[in-house]
């Protein structure tokens, strides 16, 4: 494939390096990235087109595999663009502006994840511990109004970040060796003092996912606690079964955030190529594979994925 040695004019202009020291491996690392891409887009798609088709599930649960389908294509797709612009054609350049915003989308998008997350515990919660509750308690139009409070609350957490490091001065050398403008690798270009900014990094990772994460961590215990007081052995299984598809995305998403994020910080020993493309993979690999996991382990969205699968693969099919 051609490639275009393209670099900003503006010296404003931030230039992405993509992944250091395998230059010469960007097309072939780029054949994977762009396949689990465009995988996670099609996936999660079709979880929001056969959502929206069926009226039978029309309900909290499938409303929460909507909200999940939907950040994980805005997160994955502010990125991957990008990054494979820089792979395949060498289009490094970006203004100040558009680093800004392209780390406030991540960032927003991650947070609002983590609070889908916490609602789909919850989800459980209600379904294993309160099930002749489950409709009354949770009602789709309370799923609507939990998922505009996680947005809001991804949108007032995040926007400090941009707005804080817009009035940083930058240094001349604005090379950021990696595909794409996380927070820390646009605030390590400044000239300034970044402690504010460090410092508010940190607070929103250990508060908010610390947060989150105890909150899952509570209704798993109620869980726990109410399938062990049943000496019923179906009673375990189906409980089991019901919470394995959100502990799988859960450990997917957890571990490489916190990897990621803390890599970043603290992480001068890992090398950069190694970070990049695990950094890349955190985002890609979940996406591919939640649409999936739900999939395979809920029974009746497989059925009308399949139904709707069949229908436009065979010749006439509408």
């Amino acid at each position: 494939m051609a490639t275009f040695n393209l670099t900003p004019s503006d010296p404003s202009a931030f230039i992405l390096t993509g992944i250091p020291g395998l230059e010469a491996a960007h097309i072939w690392i780029s054949i994977p990235f762009s396949m689990f891409y465009i995988i996670g887009l099609l996936g999660n798609s079709m979880v929001l087109f056969v959502v929206r088709k069926e009226q039978s599930l029309h309900k909290p649960m499938y409303l929460l595999l909507c909200l999940l389908a939907v950040t994980e294509i805005g997160s994955s797709t502010s990125i991957m663009p990008k990054a494979l612009c820089i792979l395949w054609f060498n289009l490094k350049g970006i203004t100040l502006g558009g680093c800004l915003t392209q780390m406030f989308f991540i960032h927003a998008a991650a947070t609002m994840h983590s609070a889908v997350l916490v609602m789909m515990a919850f989800d459980r919660y209600v379904a294993i511990c309160n099930p002749l509750r489950y409709t009354t308690i949770l009602t789709n139009a309370r799923i609507a109004k939990l998922g505009l409070v996680g947005l809001e609350r991804a949108v007032l957490c995040i926007l400090p970040l941009p707005l804080l490091l817009s009035r940083q001065p930058f240094c001349a050398n604005r090379i950021i060796p990696h595909t794409y403008r996380d927070h820390m690798a646009v605030a390590k270009m400044s000239c300034g003092d970044i402690t504010v900014n460090r410092s508010y990094g940190l607070v929103l990772m250990f508060v908010f996912s610390g947060l989150d994460l105890t909150l899952i961590a509570l209704s798993y215990g109620l869980i726990i606690r109410a399938v062990l007081r049943t000496s019923s052995k179906k009673a375990h299984q189906k409980a089991l079964n019901t919470c394995t598809a959100h502990i799988s995305v859960m450990l997917m998403s957890y571990p490489s955030f916190f990897f990621s994020t803390l890599t970043h910080r603290f992480g001068q020993g890992i090398a950069p190529h190694v970070h990049i493309i695990l950094a890349n993979l955190y985002v890609l690999l979940p996406t591919m594979f939640n649409p999936i996991i739900y999939g395979i382990k809920n029974k009746e969205l497989h059925e009308k994925v399949g139904k709707y699968t069949c229908r436009m693969c065979s010749p006439g099919g509408h």
